[in-house]
Formats: structure tokens, sequence, C-alpha cells
């Protein structure tokens, strides 16, 4: 297959160039980046990338291209996402679909109505530990899962503050949308796709309203702050989901003034519950025996394993876990809990 890289900034640089350099018989005919030097980079270190490019259009004009990856920021990906369908090319697109749900649903949209494939990177759905879970739960081992809770929490790790990712017009939203997509994806996978009912949220811009005085303990993407740039994204984000079968309950933190990082899922069903460390293993916890275990497996590289999958889509036509139109209802949960926040009410869907 030969396909086209958009976008060579970090979850290009260490996830999906490493994962696209083991799948055999693949041509990068280009990488594209408006940064030339970052794209430039990537040819010098995988033989496999042919061209380098800072015009995404010209891949896009090429026939020879038959996919393209979206890699770039949140803002991007709906343009450039829609130019490359309307290119007739398949497009797999990082997460989140884009910064809203309106227009992640006119994403949908185009890429059925022209009969491409359209993954998102939802990266967790192919997650040892996360696909155990959902096998578990289908076969009853937890009985009802009645209650969910999800913590993803850290202490003072704003990301880049005061740039892309704290400026909402670029990103879409703070830790909900950076870190909360994951986190309630991978929960909705596992429970089956339940249909939404009541949302609540409260989120708050607490920790770096002052750009200046802001201390930290860590900071991803460091080299994009800007002291005199923007944040007005949620740093702090918490609430309650009504689902068709479980509750969910949530607290989320890039910064907390509290020491821990606790990054964590809580699966509490009736015959039994499990605790999964997030990106790593899990814990069950037995009903009947009140005896735990931590299952041993290995844990493929789930970058290389939606990889490999988007490009079976691609061949096949068939729609897989990460398809766009099984991902939506995660975009319409994060756009109801903004909402929600926004009005400070309840929404009901």
């Amino acid at each position: 297959m030969v396909i086209a890289v958009i976008g060579c900034g970090r979850i290009a640089q260490n996830a999906h160039f490493p994962a696209l350099s083991k799948v055999e018989g693949l041509r990068i005919k280009y990488a594209c980046d408006l940064i030339i030097e970052k794209a430039q980079a990537m040819k010098e270190k995988y033989e496999m990338v042919e061209n380098v490019i800072t015009d995404y259009k010209i891949a896009l004009a090429d026939p020879e291209v038959e996919a393209v990856f979206v890699l770039t920021p949140n803002f991007a990906h709906y343009t450039v996402t829609m130019d490359a369908l309307r290119a007739d090319k398949h497009v797999f697109c990082e997460k989140p679909v884009t910064v809203n749900y309106a227009l992640s649903k006119e994403m949908a949209d185009e890429a059925n109505a022209r009969g491409k494939i359209l993954n998102i990177g939802v990266c967790n759905r192919y997650h040892k530990s996360v696909e155990m879970l959902r096998e578990m739960n289908e076969r009853g081992e937890f009985g009802n899962i009645y209650h969910v809770y999800c913590s993803f929490r850290s202490h003072r790790s704003i990301p880049g503050l005061g740039g892309a990712f704290t400026t909402k017009a670029e990103s879409g939203g703070g830790v909900l949308i950076d870190w909360g997509v994951h986190f309630f994806d991978l929960i909705l996978y596992i429970l089956g796709a339940p249909e939404l009912k009541t949302l609540t949220c409260n989120s708050y811009n607490e920790m770096a309203k002052d750009i200046k005085s802001y201390t930290y303990k860590s900071m991803w993407a460091e080299d994009t702050m800007d002291p005199e740039g923007t944040n007005d994204v949620d740093d702090m984000i918490t609430g309650f989901i009504r689902t068709s079968s479980s509750s969910i309950s949530f607290n989320g933190a890039w910064a907390q003034n509290i020491g821990h990082n606790e990054m964590f899922i809580d699966f509490m069903g009736d015959k039994g519950g499990a605790r999964l460390a997030y990106g790593k293993k899990f814990t069950f916890y037995s009903g009947d025996t009140l005896e735990s275990f931590e299952p041993e497996y290995d844990i493929p590289n789930m970058y290389l394993c939606e990889d490999e999958a988007f490009f079976e889509s691609c061949r096949t036509g068939e729609k897989n876990r990460s398809h766009i139109d099984n991902i939506l209802n995660s975009m319409l949960l994060l756009d109801t809990l903004y909402q929600s926040a926004e009005r400070g009410e309840e929404i009901r869907l």
C-alpha cells in the first residue's frame, strides 16, 4: 500500500512512524509537515519515506497514494481529513476526531457517502488489557457492571502551557479532550457501547490562570510553552454519566496540588470487579472466592495493531473497532460534557 503521512510531530515521531516501519509492503511516498525539518528528520530516520513536502495537497493529488495518516494538531483534523476523503483517499485520523461532535459527524457522513474507510486513533481499543476486559465482560465474568469509576489525574503537568494544548481554538479543550477521550472511549468499548442517557460535568481552569507564575513537576511538549500565550481550557474535570447499562463517575486533572499520578479505571460488577492501571495491566477481584489475580500476558504494540487493522480495512472495506461510526458516541460524550460544564446543568440525551 502507498500512503502519505500528514503531520510529523510527536505522535508521528513517537508512535506511528515506529509502527509503520514494521508493516511489510508499505510505501510512505510522502512525509508532510509545515515545518520541513520535522518531515526531513523522518525521511532520514526511515528509509521507507520517499519524499518530503510541506503542502499536503501534493500528496492528495497523487493517484498512487491510497491512504493518508492525519497526525496534525486537533484543529486541523477536520480540514485535512475532509480534503483527503474528497480526493478519494482512505484516512486514518488521530484522536480526537476533531474539536467537536458536529464536525466529527460531518467527517463520518463524508466517509460513508464516498465509501472510504475513516479510522480514528483510539489506540486503547487495541491494548491487550482492554481487549481482555471486554471479552471478560462479554462472558459475564463481572456479572452486571453497575458502575465504573475513572481517574486520570496528575501532579502539575499541564502540557505545553500557553501553546496549542491550552488554546481552545486549536485543541478544542483541555484535559477532557486530551486524556479523557482515551479513558471514556475504552470504557464505552469494554461496556459494549451502551446508550448515553444523562451527563453532568464541572470543569475548572485554576492551576495556571497566571501562566508566568505557574510552577510544574513535569511538562509534556515543554518546547511549545509560551509564557505570553493562552490558557483558556480545562485543567480539571469531574462529573457523572448515566448510560443504558452502567453509571460512570470521573475525576481528571492535568494538574493538582496532590503529589500523585492517579491513572486508573475501576469496573464494579456484582460478580467481580477489576482495576485497570491505565496503559498497563489489570487486577481482577472475584466476588465468589474473594481472591484477586493478575493475568499473565504480553502487551503488543497497540499502535502497530491499530495501523495494521486500518490497512486491512482499506483492503476489505470492512469497518473495524476504530472506524468513525464506532467512535462517534465517544465524541458525543465529550461534547455534551463540555456543554454541561458551560451551562452548569445536567443534560439529557
